[in-house]
Formats: structure tokens, C-alpha cells, sequence
């Protein structure tokens, strides 16, 4: 299932629908990009006004190594032509309950600090230059197949699935914060799942295929029906 889609047209995200028969509690998935048009955000403000829950992603507090990592797309809308704006949802003014069940600073720094420190020194050595192309090539890498993402892995995944770098780095950027999601997600489905409500999870593009994998295997919801938005138009 193709979670962030490029085309001629532009990029889009599909807004989707999961459900499980029996139970009330529907979750709608909003895969998001930290970085899009104004227009995207309207629109996904829009309808989050409309759910129940919001279970949201971002990591609580702040630290060095948070302002630098969010340095490398916080720096895109600098560029005016660009067209592009960083996330501006206020979720707690939403007037919609809010969960948001990620790691702290201090938790992600901890598994930070758990990756080998050769990986550590090569990530803070690249970040300058990630922030550099993303500010002048931004757009243009949104508008690219590059920004796709599906819910089965892709072939550089899989290139990469055994690799020790890929696999630390994911694990601190995704793994854990997956786990946190999914506990959450488990508990709403436990104890309000008789409730006709809409829990709409709202985190980036990235850990809708955890998402999706998570909520099917352990409480059997299934994606029913999808909404493109577009992100950015060509």
C-alpha cells in the first residue's frame, strides 16, 4: 500500500481508514511530513477537528542533539521560494483530547548514546551538509521519488536491512518510538473499543508502515478506506 506517493502532479499522503470488525473504535492514520505546503496542514487540520483522540507524535523537552537532528528540515522554509512551511498544527488547541505517548529528550538521548560511537561522529559530521541540501534542494527532493514510502519495505531496504549502521540508526530514530506508539495504540483498543470515536494518529510518514504492521498483527485492523492529500504540487 503506498503510504506517500509521487506523480507528475505533485506528492501526496493517503489519509486511511482502519478498521476491525466488532469493534467500534476506528483509528485514522495521518502520515505526516515535518515539512510541506500550508495548504497540506489546512487541509489535515481540518479533519483532525473532526476525531475523537489524537495520538501525537514529538519527542518531550529538549536537548542539543533534538535542535540539531530537527535542524535538518527546520532550515527548508528558509528558503521563500520554496514555498514550504514547518509543521504549524497547535494539537492542544484543537478542542480534541491529545495523547502523546513518544520518548523525551532524555529517553532518545539514551539510545542515542547506545549507538557506537564511530556512527555517532559520522552522523553529527553529516548533519551540516544534510541541512545545506535540504535548504537549497528542499522542495525539489519532496517532489522526488525519493520522499515515497510504502508499507512493504522498498529495494534499498532491503539493501540495507542487514547493514549495522542502518540498523542503529534506525532503532534509534524509529524502534523505540514504535513500541511506545503501539503500547498506546494497544491501550485505547482495550479499553474503549466499544466506543463509536475516531483516534487519529498523527506522526511522520516513516513509522506508518510500523503503524499499519503493529495494528494489524496484534488487534487485527485493517486498512479499509484512503484519502489522498496533496503535500506539495508540482
Amino acid at each position: 500500500m503506498q503510504i506517500i506517493e509521487h506523480s507528475i502532479i505533485g506528492t501526496r499522503a493517503a489519509v486511511v481508514r482502519l478498521r476491525r470488525p466488532g469493534n467500534q473504535l476506528q483509528f485514522v492514520l495521518f502520515p505526516m511530513l515535518h515539512v510541506a505546503s500550508p495548504q497540506f496542514y489546512a487541509a489535515v487540520t481540518e479533519r483532525l477537528r473532526q476525531c475523537d483522540v489524537l495520538v501525537v507524535e514529538g519527542v518531550s523537552g529538549r536537548s542539543v542533539l533534538g535542535w540539531a537532528v530537527t535542524l535538518t528540515y527546520r532550515v527548508m522554509p528558509a528558503n521563500k521560494r520554496s514555498g514550504l512551511v514547518n509543521d504549524p498544527i497547535r494539537y492542544g488547541s484543537l478542542g480534541v483530547e491529545v495523547i502523546n505517548p513518544d520518548v523525551t529528550a532524555a529517553e532518545f538521548t539514551q539510545d542515542w548514546r547506545a549507538m557506537p560511537l564511530p556512527y555517532r561522529i559520522l552522523l553529527w559530521c553529516a548533519l551540516p551538509f544534510v541541512a545545506v541540501a535540504q535548504l537549497v534542494g528542499g522542495r525539489k527532493r519532496l517532489l522526488s521519488p525519493e520522499v515515497e514510502v510504502n508499507d512493504l519495505p522498498s529495494a534499498r531496504n532491503e539493501l540495507y536491512a542487514d547493514d549495522e549502521f542502518t540498523e542503529h540508526f534506525e532503532h534509534t530514530l524509529g524502534s523505540t518510538r514504535d513500541e511506545r506508539l503501539l503500547a498506546a495504540l494497544s491501550e485505547l483498543v482495550r479499553t474503549r473499543a466499544a466506543e463509536p470515536i475516531d483516534v487519529a494518529i498523527v506522526y511522520g510518514a516513516g513509522h506508518a508502515p510500523a503503524i499499519l504492521r503493529g495494528l494489524l498483527d496484534r488487534h487485527g485492523y485493517r486498512p479499509r478506506t484512503g484519502e489522498w492529500l496533496t503535500v506539495l504540487e508540482a
